[in-house]
């Protein structure tokens, strides 16, 4: 019985999603994506014997620095059948996955996250819609597809308000937050530039298709963008922001991971915080809502629920992502499981493991304009560490360009409270910039 075989444990070799299978240690995991969360989730799934390969445009990738990897676009057909024919299951890294590359990969491999939850996730509209049909609730919102349609669900909604692109952006990319109504129109040209002006009527009754200026009009509103896809949300006064990492496995088995506390400067993450400053009830409804949602939507793998949690303890679902997640990474060093072992599980259909949390800690993310300075701080014996009883657990990426704001890496801290992970971060003084 050769490799595959005996991964599959027996199980058919039938296509696409269908029956679950187990994926024992030996089989390769084919990873769509070769950055960093790649990267992190080959060497975890490396220690457990698995091997992998990565599809991803960049030359020398973060995850191909650790393991094999194809480098071409994420479009690529003929690349993407050569992940299929390596692997004996895939999984990605990032949900702006093409959706043909995806459903290609469905039908010729098996992919047991399929390609529905990235149908979902892609799409702001649809994922509201999908959070709600689980039973779970969001901040009320609105379509939008035009100014005139902006202003009026803005008077719906009342202001303030978050105007977004309904795929894509991501750090706050692709957004706009209006206050006022005089900021409807300068928000809705930067989340949608280029988008349609209203089409030039003609008085009276409908022209003809034979009428004067007819056909110059056709030509012209062919020559329009289409109107864009936006969704305007309720700006939802909180108190701190949450995410969830939950977990379902091929067969079912869903287990959820300890909220943390998230705080974004820039619109960037900055600092995770386990256990997140909320009463335990809010915790536990945290993850009761999550593991709800990854059951509803019959997600395989990981699904990061990112909430809002409002002053009198409501809980409002903002956005999921089908991957692991930034997050997520404080339980690397903090958790009985890591998110990326809990994933390799999930998707090879082991059972779950355990995601007790087994120390407080404050992952705080190493920015491009960090990097240097983290590295120092954290590879040297220093007393403010030693004074706080901090241990800074490292982790680089491998990226080959150190950006301004580009997500080079992250710290650990373990700690007995999390405050004096806290205060590391404001004694080391490398985050202010």
């Amino acid at each position: 019985m050769g490799r595959r075989e005996e991964a599959a444990a027996g199980a058919a070799e039938a296509p696409g999603a269908g029956t679950p299978r187990t994926l024992l240690p030996g089989a390769t995991i084919g990873v769509l994506g070769g950055g960093q969360l790649g990267r992190m989730m080959a060497l975890s799934g490396s220690a457990m014997g698995y091997r992998f390969v990565a599809l991803d445009p960049a030359q020398d990738a973060p995850c191909g620095q650790v393991t094999p990897q194809i480098t071409a676009a994420y479009n690529d057909r003929d690349a993407a059948r050569e992940l299929a024919q390596r692997a004996d299951v895939i999984t990605y890294e990032f949900e702006n996955v093409d959706a043909g590359v995806a459903a290609l990969l469905t039908e010729e491999s098996y992919v047991p996250q399929g390609s529905a939850l990235l149908y979902t996730t892609q799409h702001r509209l649809r994922e509201k819609a999908a959070i709600e049909a689980a039973g779970v609730p969001v901040a009320p919102y609105r379509k939008v597809g035009s100014l005139a349609e902006l202003e009026a669900a803005a008077a719906e909604l009342g202001l303030p308000c978050v105007l977004k692109t309904a795929t894509g952006g991501y750090d706050g990319k692709g957004q706009a937050v209006i206050r006022r109504p005089e900021e409807l129109a300068a928000a809705f040209r930067q989340v949608a530039p280029g988008a349609a002006a209203p089409a030039p009527q003609a008085s009276g009754a409908a022209a003809s298709p034979d009428s004067p200026g007819a056909a110059e009009a056709k030509d012209a509103a062919e020559a329009r963008p289409h109107a864009p896809e936006l969704v305007l949300e309720k700006f939802i006064a909180f108190q701190c922001e949450i995410s969830v990492i939950a977990a379902r496995s091929a067969s079912g088995e869903v287990k959820s991971f300890p909220p943390a506390e998230n705080i974004h400067v820039d619109n960037i993450l900055h600092l995770s915080i386990v256990p997140a400053r909320v009463p335990e009830e809010i915790q536990r409804r945290a993850c009761e809502l999550a593991e709800q949602i990854v059951s509803g939507m019959d997600a395989v793998g990981l699904l990061a629920v990112e909430m809002f949690v409002t002053e009198d303890g409501e809980l409002f679902v903002n956005e999921l992502a089908p991957r692991p997640h930034n997050s997520g990474h404080y339980t690397m060093d903090a958790c009985v499981t890591s998110q990326f072992e809990q994933h390799v599980r999930a998707i090879c259909n082991l059972p779950l493991g355990d995601t007790t949390l087994l120390t407080p800690v404050v992952m705080v993310n190493v920015l491009g304009q960090h990097l240097e300075g983290a590295i120092q701080a954290a590879c040297s014996a220093d007393e403010e560490s030693n004074r706080l009883g901090v241990s800074p657990k490292l982790h680089i990426y491998g990226k080959t360009e150190s950006k301004t704001g580009r997500k080079m890496g992250h710290i650990n801290l373990l700690c007995k409270d999390t405050g004096d992970g806290l205060a590391w971060v404001e004694q080391t003084n490398l985050w202010r910039n």
